[in-house]
């Protein structure tokens, strides 16, 4: 997506575009599996350690982005082979309960499996692909475009948090 446009900027559709600004979102998507490891390999003697009442551990964030790579990797598939593909959105703090016995190892080699995969399905797709519009139930129309932006938006929210 270089000289990318920004696919759909709002909020509502895409709560996370404030993380991504002019980022270009394959950068991201391709930077954040080692960036997730660095940050990991820092997080070890806070790894249980929420950073505030109500908020989420390392090792609970890590559990919740391998989680979700599974689920952008359907959700980018399903676009690409249905028409009008509707989005089945979950519940992340049902997700959640179990994710404080997750295997950090296992989790971030999940992800990153899964990561480069999504990544190979992106930039097989025609640069048409970007504009094929979605629909998901609490947030509108959107496209296979902003699904992309969405991911990548999301890891730096998630990488912030590990800072």
């Amino acid at each position: 997506m270089p000289g990318r446009k920004v696919i759909c900027d709002t909020v509502a559709v895409n709560p996370y575009i404030g993380f991504l600004e002019k980022q270009d979102p394959l950068a991201v998507l391709s930077a954040t599996p080692e960036k997730l490891r660095d940050a990991m390999a820092r997080q070890q003697a806070v790894i249980d350690r929420p950073r505030s009442e109500g908020k989420w551990s390392p090792r609970q964030i890590l559990a919740h982005l391998a989680d979700t790579e599974i689920v952008f990797a359907m959700r980018l598939r399903q676009t690409v082979a249905e028409a009008h593909h509707v989005i089945q959105p979950f519940d992340q703090d049902v997700w959640a309960a179990g994710y404080a016995k997750t295997d950090i190892g296992a989790a971030l080699a999940l992800f990153s499996a899964v990561r480069a995969a999504n990544i190979e399905f992106i930039r097989a797709q025609p640069a048409s692909m970007m504009a094929k519009p979605v629909t998901h139930p609490e947030r509108g129309t959107m496209t296979f475009g902003t699904i992309v932006e969405t991911m990548a938006g999301h890891d730096l929210n998630h990488l912030s948090q590990l800072q």
